[in-house]
């Protein structure tokens, strides 16, 4: 039997079928912990707190042995890794968020290509202004980054017949729809690519991946959709051509983020812009209590966990 405490950011009655043998206290990042963070063994991480609050009972916590995120990024964790005890493991959320940012993502492109921000906008004004819109309909689509939201995303996207689905993953391979190209044939792609939806989670070899010289490969009128982490698309090199009205954007993450209100993504021509918002729907919770029984069930029978992204 394992013992010492789990710390959970959900009431731990909430969650059906938690092992009867581990202990469990509910901490969701206020300023008291629950007990003493030394006896916690496996920690949740509070959801959408910030990276202060998700890192601040570590340095305390000489006895954990699992941090488990409920985020498929874990970059925010990073910091905190060098405050774990050795051997401790860190787990991402591995597939919780496929189904909700796909969603949006889907919710993105389709808005963008139809043109719904400036409907939503002349009917505020009461105007009546029909204009002939881009289909997602024949379009070739770039997901860049082809892990579960990428194929999540490509699964939402066939009924609405694009042209061309292309994959791209660190590393070339196959895939049960087809062929998964690698980052480094980018450059041949991006021509043909009349919408990129990024799903690549932020490491240091994505970071500014689509940057200025990726962006103007990219075909006049094409649209740039970001589901994935503000940082992986360089800002300024995007403004520039949003300024010039030859590429478009839809945004449900930014670096900086949270976007400032003075900040000239807002006002940028051809941009729509959501606040990262991919995973927080009603489709959060039960995923989140699925992946949490399931991780602590590996736990408490001394299995390793699923989704190691990090090991002190």
């Amino acid at each position: 039997m394992t013992s010492g405490d789990v710390w959970l950011p959900f009431p731990p009655d909430e969650i059906e079928g938690l092992p009867a043998s581990l202990g469990y206290r509910r901490w969701n990042g206020e300023e008291e912990f629950p007990a003493d963070p030394a006896d916690c063994v496996f920690y949740a991480v509070p959801y959408m707190k910030g990276q202060r609050t998700a890192l601040r009972p570590l340095e305390r916590m000489s006895r954990l042995r699992v941090a488990q995120t409920l985020t498929a990024g874990w970059e925010h964790m990073v910091p905190g890794l060098d405050l774990m005890p050795t051997g401790s493991l860190l787990c991402n959320a591995g597939g919780l968020h496929d189904t909700s940012t796909a969603e949006l993502a889907l919710a993105l492109i389709l808005a963008a290509q139809r043109g719904i921000p400036e409907a939503v906008r002349s009917a505020d004004r009461g105007d009546w202004e029909p204009a002939l819109r881009p289909s997602l309909a024949d379009r070739t689509v770039l997901i860049l980054g082809y892990g579960g939201i990428g194929r999540a995303v490509e699964e939402r996207l066939v009924p609405f017949e694009p042209a061309e689905v292309i994959r791209v993953a660190t590393t070339a391979r196959t895939s049960p729809r087809g062929a998964v190209h690698a980052v480094a044939d980018l450059d041949g792609l991006l021509p043909r690519a009349e919408i990129v939806v990024v799903c690549t989670p932020l490491t240091d070899l994505t970071r500014g991946l689509v940057n200025g010289d990726f962006l103007a490969r990219l075909p006049d009128d094409a649209l740039v959709v970001n589901v994935a982490r503000g940082a992986v698309v360089d800002t300024a090199a995007l403004l520039a051509e949003l300024g010039r009205g030859r590429l478009r954007a839809a945004l449900d993450v930014t670096d900086p983020e949270p976007l400032p209100a003075d900040h000239p993504l807002w006002r940028a021509p051809g941009v729509l812009i959501s606040p990262h918002v991919g995973g927080a729907s009603s489709a959060f919770r039960p995923r989140a209590d699925r992946l949490l029984r399931s991780q602590l069930a590996r736990f408490a029978a001394g299995e390793r966990p699923e989704f190691v992204v990090a090991e002190v």
